[in-house]
């Protein structure tokens, strides 16, 4: 149960920085939105994120946690999740979700008080959202988008031993993938091989499908496996997640059916090498704008960054769908700092239309005091098949 994952006392950890933030910015409550912020805070796996859904936290430490949430997702957060009181709305009725929020924040008495609000990209509808400035005002509801996101960064030992259990997950998947590689499959028949070995090892459904392209398919960043069949001759990617708990590890990898050609070849070299620049570069107290400038210089040095069409990396943590990444994003103007902790995928990406090719080798590190523990197994090579 989500609950039980870990300790009281890490949950109470958590809530503790939470209002610490919450005193510095002068917030009477926070209402997040956030799924991950609500998991982190409570550890609620529940699918309500699908409409809306919030979890009120008071600035004082005897304030009881609040969740709203639609009414099938209720008798899930009283047993699954540590909150004080949970509210429904809808479910078997029409209603309409902000004025059940409404009720909830005048009984509490926040109106007129200094409330933070997330404002998630995928998770909060333009509509409720300018419903909410109308009912608090402006001067009142403030951005606190990243709060908690900020928090979640920097992992607890608990939380890092979930990760290390996914990454292992994530080198079974890459085995079964490369077990059932081979000319003639479809590129759903290897997804499929990939997620049955995934929920036979115990991985949790990822946030993100998995990407699989081959041919010339594999000049798209983010291809969903079709009924393409591989091909002698085709360059392969395959990139995915597994999840352990909620926490996600990534991985990417390269392979060629058959000899590949020297474009092939010089194309892997290159995206590795910039990879490893990224990872040299990892350690407690680093610049994250520097860790995605180690990658950068290496694809430009190569006359290939009009072909850099993806960031080099973001931020690992618990992750609900439709995506995984944290807001530290490893690409030009982040203003991030490393800290020991931190979870980062190490990803600089060469995709060239034209010529029908793409290249991505995804790992995932640990921001350490000196360095980086990089997580996976599976050879970062070019795989020859065949």
């Amino acid at each position: 149960m989500a609950r039980r994952d870990f300790a009281p006392e890490e949950f109470q950890r958590r809530l503790r920085l939470v209002r610490e933030q919450m005193r510095a910015r002068r917030l009477r409550a926070l209402v997040a939105i956030h799924p991950a912020s609500i998991h982190w805070l409570t550890g609620s796996e529940a699918k309500s994120y699908q409409e809306f859904q919030c979890l009120v936290v008071g600035v004082h430490d005897d304030t009881p946690l609040v969740v709203l949430a639609r009414a099938g997702e209720v008798h899930e957060f009283e047993t699954e999740a540590r909150v004080d009181e949970v509210a429904g709305w809808g479910g078997g009725i029409t209603e309409d979700p902000i004025a059940a929020f409404e009720v909830l924040a005048r009984r509490l008495g926040l109106l007129g008080e200094t409330v933070g609000l997330e404002v998630p990209g995928y998770y909060l509808h333009p509509y409720h959202y300018q419903r909410l400035r109308d009912l608090f005002g402006s001067e009142h509801l403030i951005d606190a988008t990243a709060l908690v996101a900020d928090l979640r960064m920097v992992k607890s030992p608990a939380e890092l031993s979930y990760v290390r259990e996914a990454a292992r997950l994530a080198d079974i998947g890459m085995d079964a993938f490369l077990a059932h590689l081979a000319v003639g499959r479809r590129e759903l028949e290897l997804a499929g091989a990939v997620y049955g070995a995934l929920l036979r090892a115990g991985s949790g459904i990822a946030a993100s499908p998995i990407n699989l392209v081959s041919g010339e398919r594999s000049a798209y960043s983010h291809g969903a496996p079709t009924e393409r069949a591989i091909a002698a001759g085709d360059n392969v990617n395959v990139e995915f997640g597994a999840t352990f708990k909620r926490y996600t590890a990534t991985i990417g990898r390269q392979f060629v059916m058959g000899k590949p050609t020297s474009r092939m070849r010089d194309l892997h070299d290159i995206v590795r090498s910039a990879s490893d620049a990224m990872i040299a570069r990892v350690r407690d107290g680093a610049a994250a704008i520097d860790v995605h400038e180690a990658a950068r210089q290496v694809i430009a040095a190569a006359g290939l960054e009009r072909y850099r069409v993806h960031l080099s990396g973001y931020g690992l943590g618990p992750s609900f769908p439709p995506g995984w990444a944290e807001p530290l994003h490893l690409i030009d103007g982040t203003t991030y700092t490393l800290r020991s902790g931190m979870v980062i995928t190490i990803e600089p990406p060469v995709f060239i239309g034209d010529e029908g090719l793409g290249v991505r080798i995804i790992d995932n590190v640990i921001v350490t005091a000196d360095g980086a523990e990089l997580l996976a197994t599976s050879p970062r090579d070019l795989i020859e098949i065949g």
